[in-house]
């Protein structure tokens, strides 16, 4: 569902999220125009985005963000030409402000051709939040390993672990089971192993998992 702040009604966005019949509701929003799930939205044409900034309306509005666990800024109908040359402001005073936002506030920002691209896009995030989130795995995905890559892969997830030593392991104990079933002694001699790395192999293969 997309929350909109009732302040917004009148807006082409709006009109572009009921055409396209997007689960819409309005609310008096204290902050934000927005609120998708837990995230905190600021939509700003290229206008009050300047304007705001002259004001220092912007620096408030990037404060009161924060109390949502995540936010987004939109700054809409976005170009070289329309964001620059205002007149008012010189151009790395905006790009400042642009580099704040981002880097002090920790607030991501989104450009937008026009009132129907923003409205696409809040209706992409919408359907993003609802999708169950999967297991995300501590590995980085590669192509397919062969049987040889696969063991070394596994023994170099051990912390200390490189290719060398985990080639080293392999041919000293042949299999991933002798190797989880080896003394520490055993371990220990295993060269540039040394005592700490294989003390760290027993503790982690002996290990209960809490979930």
């Amino acid at each position: 569902m997309i929350i909109i702040d009732k302040r917004e009604k009148n807006s082409m966005v709006c009109a572009e999220l009921i055409n396209k019949e997007a689960d819409v509701k309005f609310e008096f929003l204290e902050v934000a125009d927005y609120i998708i799930g837990d995230v905190g939205i600021e939509r700003k044409t290229i206008n009050d985005f300047v304007s705001s900034m002259l004001s220092k309306r912007l620096i408030r509005q990037a404060e009161n963000l924060k109390q949502f666990e995540r936010q987004l800024l939109i700054i809409e109908g976005f170009s070289e030409k329309s964001l620059y040359n205002k007149g008012k402001l010189n151009d790395n005073a905006i790009r400042g402000m642009i580099l704040s936002v981002i880097l002090d506030f920790h607030i991501p920002i989104l450009f937008t051709e026009d009132e129907e691209d923003t409205a696409n896009f809040l209706i992409i995030l919408d359907k993003h939040l609802i999708k169950p989130k999967k297991d995300v795995s501590l590995k980085p995905k590669r192509k397919a390993y062969s049987v040889k890559e696969q063991l070394q892969f596994i023994i170099e997830s051990f912390p200390g672990v490189g290719p060398a030593l985990a080639k080293q392991l392999l041919h000293k104990f042949k299999t991933i089971k002798k190797m989880i079933n080896a003394s520490l002694p055993e371990l220990e001699k295993v060269e540039k192993l040394g005592k700490k790395k294989a003390k760290l192999i027993k503790e982690i293969t002996e290990m209960k998992y809490h979930g």
